[in-house]
C-alpha cells in the first residue's frame, strides 16, 4: 500500500498528462441552487446596506424645514443689540441683505459650477475619492457647495472609523441631490451663508461680521468679504487675529479667483490687496457689551420664562426688547469709571494691610474657603495642605487682596413713570467681568441715612408739616436684647429744637430717632416703605430711622421713584416684549402702576428733599448738575457702605458704593454717601440732560392746586403776617396750613396807636 503511494505521488510529480488530469476532478463547482443563495444574500446585505444609509438621512420635513440653532438677541430701547444668548452664535440674514461681493467671492472659491450642477460634481467627487482610497483615508470632499450645506446642516457628526466616513459621504451625496431637487439655488445659498462655521463661536455670516468688524454685513468692504470667506477653509487656521499673515494669504487668493472668474476687475484686485483687515481687537471681541450686568439680569428672567413658553433661549433666535437705553448706560458707565478712577487711588494710598490684620486674615480665610481645589478636597487634611499651599503664595495672596479692597458700585436708572430700567451698572468690574456679582439687584446692605425719607414721609401724611420742630437731645432706648441704645449725630453735636425739613437737610440722628418715636410710628414706617416698593425685611425697632436695615439699589431707586411720580408707584421692569424668531409676540408688558402716596405728601417730601441736595449733604451733586434734582445721602457706621438716591422730574437713579468684603472698609470722611456716591450720580444726570439727542426737558418738579406756599412766622410757625419780625417760607396742605400769627399782628396794631395818638390810657 506504501509503495502505491509513492508511486502515484512520483507519476504525479513526474507526468504532466496525469497531473493535469487529476488536479482538475479537485475544482470546486457551484450548483444552481448554491448561486441562487448566494445572490440572495448579497441581496440582503446590500438591501440592509440601503437600509442604513436611508435611516441615517434626515427627513425630507427636516430638509424643507430646517431648524438652525439661532442666538437669542437681546435689543436697547433705542434699537442698539446689547448681547446675544447661544450655544452657537448664528443670526439669519436674507440673501437680499447681502452684498453680491459675497456670493461671487463664494461662488469662485468654492463652487464655480454651482448653477450648472445638480448637487453634486461628479467628476470632482470621483477624483476625490480616488485619492481617498489611495491614502486609505477620506481626506478630501471636493464638495460642492450644497454638499457642504447638506453636511453642516445635517449630517455633522464624529466618524468613528473610515467606514463611517465613507457612509457619510454618500448620505451626503443622497441629501445634496434632495436639496437640490427642493430648493433653488439662491434658498441654497441663503442656507449655506446662515449656518457655515466661521470661528470664534460664530455661525453664519450675519454674526460672523458683527464679531470681527463689528458691523452687519450689507456694510462690508470687498476686503472684509474676502477676509470672511477665505477663513471657510479653516477658520482655526486662517483666523485673522492669530495668524494675519495666512489670513491675508488667502484673503488675496479668494480675490484673486474672483478676478479669474472676472467677478471683479484688476484694479478692485489690487485696491482691496492693499486694504488693511480691520479686524477687531482680541480685547474688543472679548470685552462684552455695554451692560453686561443688566443682559446677565435679562438671561436670568428668560430662564425662568422659558418653562412656561416652551422656548430655549440658546437656539430658538428670540427677540427681546428692553427697557435700556443705550446712551444712557454709556454716561452711566463712564460715570462709574471716571469717579472711580480716582477714588480708587485715593482709597489704595490709605489703606494698610499691616493697620488691619484682622480684616487680611477674614479676606484670605474666606478666600481659601471658595478655592475650588479646596472645595473639592475630601478630607481635613487635604484641605489643610492646600490651604497652607496657599497662604504661602505671594502671587495668590497679593490677588486676593487685590480683589477685596476694590470698590465696588451698584447703579441703577428709572423712568419713575412707566418704570423702565434706563440704565444699570452692577460692579466697577463691567469692563471685565461678563457675569459678575450684579451689586444693584443680587446685594442688600444696610441703607443708612438713605433710608430717613420713609421716616418723614409717614410724618408729613399724619399732618405734621415740614416746620414741626422736635428736641435736637441725646435719648437713651431699652432694646429687645436688653441693651441700650445711645444715637448720636454725626458730629456728635446737639442743641434745642429743629425743624423736620432742618433735620433731613443735615441728616440729624437724633431728629429722626425722635421722629420715629414720637410722630412717625415703626409700624406706620414699615407699612409706608413697603407700600412704597420696599420688599426687604425690615426690623422693628427704632434704629430702622437710620437705616439699619438691609435694602438692595434697585429696591430704594424704585422707591424713591414714588416721590417723582406724584406717589404714584411703578413696579421696576426691564422685558418690553418678546418676540420669537418670526417676529410673533410671545409676552408683551405693561407697567403696574398703583397710589401708595398722596400727591400732597409725594411734593412736599421733594422740598425737602431738594434742600438736601442744594444746601445739605447731598450739595456734591450741585458739583456736576444743576437742574431740579431732590435725593438723600446714606452712611453706615464705620464708612462701610455709602449711598446716594435721588430724582429728578423724569429719572430716578441710585448709587450704592462699598466693598464685596463687609469688613474692607473706607478709613475717613472719604466714605460718606454724599462724597462717594453723589458725584456718579450728579456726573450721569449731567451727561444725560446735556444730551440734546435724548430731549430730556428743562422741568420743575410740579406743585399740587392743594399745596400752598406760605410764609409763617420764625417765631409761633404760624402764619405771618406783615408785621412779624422774621419769616420762613415752606409748603403746607389744608390740614397743615397753620392760622395767623396773632401775637404779631396784635402787637403791631397797639404800636399804631401809640403812634397814632388814638389809643387810651
Amino acid at each position: 500500500m506504501a509503495d502505491y503511494s509513492k508511486k502515484l505521488f512520483d507519476r504525479y510529480f513526474n507526468d504532466p498528462d496525469f497531473r493535469r488530469r487529476n488536479s482538475g476532478k479537485q475544482r470546486f463547482r457551484f450548483t444552481r441552487t448554491q448561486l441562487i443563495a448566494a445572490g440572495a444574500v448579497l441581496a440582503i446585505v446590500l438591501g440592509l446596506f440601503w437600509w442604513y444609509l436611508i435611516s441615517g438621512l434626515p427627513s425630507l420635513e427636516r430638509i424643507e424645514n430646517p431648524k438652525p440653532e439661532l442666538a437669542t438677541k437681546v435689543y436697547s430701547i433705542d434699537g442698539e443689540v446689547l448681547d446675544q444668548f447661544y450655544i452657537k452664535n448664528r443670526s439669519q440674514v436674507h440673501l437680499t441683505e447681502l452684498p453680491k461681493t459675497a456670493v461671487n467671492a463664494l461662488l469662485a472659491t468654492e463652487d464655480k459650477d454651482l448653477y450648472d450642477h445638480w448637487g453634486v460634481d461628479l467628476i470632482r467627487f470621483g477624483k476625490a475619492m480616488v485619492k481617498n482610497a489611495f491614502s486609505l483615508r477620506l481626506k478630501e470632499g471636493a464638495s460642492t457647495i450644497t454638499q457642504q450645506l447638506s453636511r453642516n446642516l445635517y449630517l455633522g457628526k464624529n466618524d468613528r472609523n473610515v467606514f463611517d466616513k465613507a457612509v457619510r459621504k454618500i448620505r451626503e451625496f443622497i441629501t445634496s441631490v434632495q436639496i437640490e431637487r427642493r430648493f433653488t439655488k439662491e434658498e441654497i445659498l441663503e442656507f449655506y451663508f446662515n449656518v457655515v462655521y466661521f470661528g470664534r463661536g460664530s455661525y453664519g455670516i450675519n454674526s460672523a461680521s458683527q464679531v470681527f468688524f463689528g458691523k452687519p454685513p450689507s456694510q462690508l468692504s470687498l476686503a472684509q468679504v474676502a477676509t470672511l470667506i477665505a477663513m471657510l477653509k479653516g477658520p482655526a487656521y486662517y483666523d485673522p487675529i492669530h495668524h494675519p499673515d495666512r489670513a491675508i494669504g488667502r484673503r488675496n487668493l479668494v480675490l484673486s479667483q474672483m478676478t479669474k472668474y472676472e467677478y471683479i476687475t484688476e484694479a478692485e484686485f489690487e485696491a482691496a490687496k492693499q486694504e488693511d483687515l480691520g479686524i477687531k481687537s482680541e480685547e474688543e471681541i472679548q470685552t462684552p457689551g455695554i451692560a453686561s450686568h443688566f443682559v446677565e439680569n435679562i438671561r436670568r428672567q428668560m430662564m425662568q420664562r422659558a418653562e412656561k413658553y416652551g422656548f430655549d433661549i440658546y437656539r430658538d433666535g428670540l427677540r427681546v426688547y428692553t427697557t435700556l437705553n443705550a446712551r444712557m448706560q454709556r454716561y452711566a458707565n463712564q460715570a462709574v469709571e471716571e469717579h472711580l478712577a480716582q477714588y480708587q487711588k485715593n482709597f489704595d494710598k490709605l489703606w494698610n494691610w499691616n493697620k488691619h490684620k484682622d480684616v487680611l486674615e477674614n479676606v484670605l480665610e474666606l478666600a481659601v474657603w471658595t478655592d475650588p481645589e479646596y472645595m473639592d478636597a475630601q478630607s481635613n487634611r487635604a484641605k489643610d495642605s492646600i490651604s497652607r499651599a496657599l497662604m504661602a503664595d505671594k502671587a495668590w495672596t497679593d490677588s486676593m487682596t487685590a480683589i477685596a479692597k476694590q470698590i465696588q458700585v451698584g447703579f441703577v436708572a428709572i423712568d419713575p413713570r412707566n418704570g423702565n430700567i434706563l440704565a444699570m451698572v452692577g460692579g466697577s468690574n463691567f469692563k471685565r467681568f461678563k457675569y459678575g456679582l450684579n451689586h444693584v439687584t443680587q446685594i442688600k446692605r444696610q441703607v443708612g441715612s438713605a433710608f430717613k425719607p420713609f421716616v418723614y414721609t409717614v410724618a408729613i401724611d399724619n399732618g405734621y408739616p415740614p416746620t414741626y420742630e422736635l428736641l435736637n437731645q441725646p435719648v437713651t432706648l431699652m432694646m429687645p436684647d436688653g441693651q441700650q441704645w445711645r444715637p448720636e449725630n454725626y458730629d456728635r453735636a446737639f442743641g434745642d429744637k429743629m425743624t423736620l425739613r432742618e433735620g433731613l437737610k443735615h441728616s440729624v440722628n437724633l431728629i429722626a430717632v425722635r421722629a420715629i418715636m414720637e410722630i412717625a410710628p415703626k409700624r406706620q414706617v414699615i407699612e409706608y416703605a413697603k407700600r412704597m416698593g420696599i420688599t426687604s425685611t425690615l426690623p422693628p425697632y427704632e434704629s430702622l430711622a437710620l437705616g439699619s436695615a438691609d435694602i438692595s439699589p434697585l429696591e430704594m431707586t424704585s422707591a424713591f421713584g414714588v416721590f417723582a411720580n406724584h406717589g404714584v408707584l411703578v413696579e421696576p421692569i426691564s422685558i418690553l416684549r418678546i418676540e420669537d424668531k418670526n417676529g410673533n409676540v410671545i409676552e408683551e408688558n405693561a407697567p403696574s402702576k398703583r397710589e401708595v402716596l398722596s400727591d400732597e405728601t409725594a411734593f412736599i417730601m421733594t422740598t425737602m428733599l431738594q434742600g438736601v441736595v442744594d444746601y445739605g449733604t447731598g450739595a456734591k451733586v450741585r458739583s456736576y448738575f444743576h437742574l431740579p434734582a431732590a435725593g438723600k445721602t446714606g452712611t453706615t457706621n464705620d464708612y462701610a457702605d455709602a449711598w446716594f438716591v435721588g430724582y429728578t422730574p423724569h429719572i430716578a437713579a441710585g448709587v450704592w458704593v462699598g466693598f464685596d468684603n463687609k469688613t474692607v472698609r473706607f478709613t475717613n470722611s472719604d466714605g460718606q454717601g454724599g462724597r462717594a456716591a453723589a458725584p456718579i450720580w450728579g456726573r450721569f444726570m449731567k451727561r444725560v440732560y446735556d444730551d440734546k439727542t435724548l430731549s430730556m426737558p428743562l422741568e420743575y418738579f410740579d406743585r399740587p392746586s392743594t399745596v400752598y406756599r406760605d410764609s409763617i412766622c420764625a417765631e409761633t410757625k404760624q402764619l405771618a403776617t406783615p408785621y412779624c419780625p422774621t419769616k420762613i417760607v415752606d409748603y403746607f396742605t389744608e390740614k397743615t396750613r397753620p392760622a395767623s400769627c396773632e401775637k404779631h399782628a396784635a402787637a403791631n396794631w397797639m404800636e399804631i396807636e401809640r403812634e397814632t395818638g388814638t389809643i387810651n390810657y
